[in-house]
């Protein structure tokens, strides 16, 4: 099911303020409603007590999920627990943990047997593609679905492995859309090419960073201009601006708009 998330890191969350985020929350969901696609919302915050705040105006909201990153102030799992757990109180829709750090297996299938919303994972933690396997292979009551980030940049073997989805940035999601219906469908070759030809510009994100991710939906009509707000070094020069316009060129036939 194709599907939006927002406001997470490619979002610039942490630099927005408290309006922007319960205005937009509601936007995303009223168009996501419209589009006939399914939402999440970022209900993650600096302090437990905002994340709840979120998490209370989304369940309001109706969106199809509501995801999280952990606190970014400690890598106690112990906290971590109580954090998430908070979370599930205050909202009874389906919950992701977007998992990085030192979030193992085994304290993942753990929280979501002490949180009954929790269903979701999007794993950026280790090794994505073992982790995976591990996944599949000791959730035997298969609690959890694991969708994965890193820019899709080893969709395909994420796929194989039994990802349920992935979450990139929206920049060129409609490569990604295509890879996966043609993978889906049995079209393996296919999907392969595809992703190659993503794979242009899923480094040169991952090079130039959140600069490139706006500049190119700016390229798209999306935005009138590139600006980020986090202040800092921008590696988003002439020449790579250049570059990125002639992969855009190259994936033009793919793209959907």
């Amino acid at each position: 099911t194709p599907g939006v998330v927002w406001p997470q890191l490619a979002s610039e969350y942490a630099s927005l303020e408290k309006p922007e985020r319960l205005a937009g929350a509601k936007a995303v969901v009223e168009a996501a409603r419209k589009a006939r696609v399914a939402s999440v919302i970022g209900v993650q915050a600096a302090t437990t007590r905002e994340t709840v705040a979120y998490a209370e105006h989304a369940q309001k909201l109706g969106p199809d999920a509501i995801i999280a990153i952990p606190l970014r102030d400690t890598k106690d799992n112990a906290a971590q627990r109580e954090y998430y757990k908070a979370i599930g109180k205050a909202s009874n829709l389906p919950l992701f943990v977007q998992a990085i750090g030192d979030m193992d297996v085994d304290f993942l299938l753990n929280l979501a047997a002490e949180i009954p919303t929790l269903q979701y994972v999007k794993d950026e933690a280790g090794h994505t593609l073992s982790r995976l396997t591990e996944f599949r292979e000791r959730d035997a009551k298969k609690r959890l679905k694991i969708f994965t980030g890193g820019h899709g940049k080893t969709m395909l073997d994420e796929m194989a492995r039994g990802s349920r989805g992935t979450m990139p940035v929206p920049s060129f999601v409609d490569l990604y859309v295509k890879a996966w219906n043609q993978w889906e469908s049995g079209n393996r070759d296919a999907a392969q090419a595809t992703m190659a030809r993503a794979s242009l510009l899923i480094f040169q994100v991952t090079s130039y960073g959140l600069s490139s991710v706006k500049y190119i939906l700016h390229k798209r009509g999306v935005f009138p201009n590139w600006k980020i707000r986090q202040q800092r070094e921008d590696h988003l020069d002439r020449e790579a601006r250049e570059s990125i316009d002639r992969s855009l060129d190259f994936v033009k036939a793919d793209l959907a708009v």
